[in-house]
């Protein structure tokens, strides 16, 4: 796949099936993970890969965080358990801000935000599919503490991994303006 081609007509993939990314593949989207803008080298934030059996772990993290939780509904609260099963892989990708003078957290969260990315296009130029998912359980002191993820840091994305069931969808492109001319008022 052409370099400009994954950036212009990337897409996530919702219906994903097994099988997920073979070793060679799932080396390429360490790689990829790695490469990402990261100020002083700091590597702040680590990805951890749940496949297999191990989905169910999560699984029983987001379960455990939708029952005791306010912000979880009775339909989260019923389908917690399942929902890392929806992909072969799931990587959770979580900040591990380290104090720097000159690398603040909004820094340091964007290069992991950079990482889960870069992965994502990855696992498209690799031929898989792949989708970012955040919300509640993303915010979710329970699941962070099972994760081991540290109060001062954020999980990203939970970023599924899989091959695609259906051709991935396109989506239309933006038409909506973001850019201006530049200007500064002293």
């Amino acid at each position: 796949m052409d370099a400009l081609e994954l950036l212009t007509q990337r897409s996530s993939m919702p219906r994903l099936i097994a099988p997920g990314p073979d070793p060679e593949a799932l080396a390429i989207i360490k790689k990829a993970a790695l490469r990402v803008p990261d100020h002083m080298n700091l590597t702040p934030y680590r990805c951890q890969l749940f496949s297999g059996d191990d989905r169910a772990d999560l699984g029983r993290a987001f379960a455990t965080a939708a029952a005791r939780e306010e912000a979880f509904t009775d339909r989260d609260k019923e389908r917690a358990a399942q929902l890392p099963l929806r992909a072969p892989l799931i990587v959770v990708v979580s900040t591990c801000f380290q104090e720097h003078q000159m690398v603040p957290f909004i820094e340091q969260a964007a290069s992991a935000a950079c990482a889960a990315f870069a992965m994502q296009q990855a696992c498209f130029a690799l031929g898989y599919g792949a989708i970012w998912r955040s919300g509640h359980y993303a915010q979710s002191a329970l699941v962070k503490k099972a994760l081991g993820v540290r109060d001062e840091d954020e999980i990203m994305a939970f970023l599924y991994v899989g091959t695609p069931a259906v051709p991935t969808p396109i989506k239309p492109e933006k038409t909506k303006s973001i850019f201006s001319r530049g200007k500064v008022d002293i």
